[in-house]
């Protein structure tokens, strides 16, 4: 079992888009055909270290995933037709917890941590988040893929 941690996430700036997509094997083509060429072409600049999540709008489920792809950005630029632009406040308290290996066994990571946050009576608030550490673009095996679940609660 990993290690579960309460952290703090800061206010942030970020590009996102919002799709439902078949399954989690989907969800590299959507970020590097689509998502992707879409920032460059808008100018997006890229905060420093890179930080990008994606945030499920309805209950977990293997397949017709309503994802919301969201990549930390230095600056709001004009929305586009695919990609919009938001601020993001801070999150003061968030269960975290590591999670390594393939997307599609996201349930077992975030089954854990919403075991522990009710376990410690605390209550959601807001959107849980999975954040991309290594994955399809840095690592070919996806069972050495890392990510982190993070949950904002109080």
């Amino acid at each position: 079992m990993e290690k579960i941690e309460i952290k703090s996430l800061p206010e942030i700036i970020v590009a996102s888009h919002r799709e439902v997509i078949p399954s989690y094997a989907d969800l590299g083509y959507l970020c590097y055909a689509k998502i992707g060429p879409e920032m460059k072409r808008l100018g997006c600049k890229c905060s420093e270290p890179g930080y990008c999540f994606t945030v499920e709008h309805n209950e977990y489920r293997p397949t017709d995933i309503d994802i919301e792809y969201c990549e930390q950005v230095e600056e709001l630029l004009p929305d586009s037709d695919f990609i919009k632009f938001k601020k993001l406040a801070a999150v003061p308290k968030a269960v975290c917890l590591k999670h390594v290996g393939p997307y599609e066994k996201f349930h077992e990571s975030f089954t854990m941590a919403f075991k522990y946050i009710e376990a410690q009576g605390l209550k959601l608030a807001g959107q849980p988040r999975a954040s991309y550490i290594d994955g399809a673009w840095n690592q070919p095996d996806p069972e050495k893929w890392v990510s982190e679940i993070q949950i904002p609660v109080e």
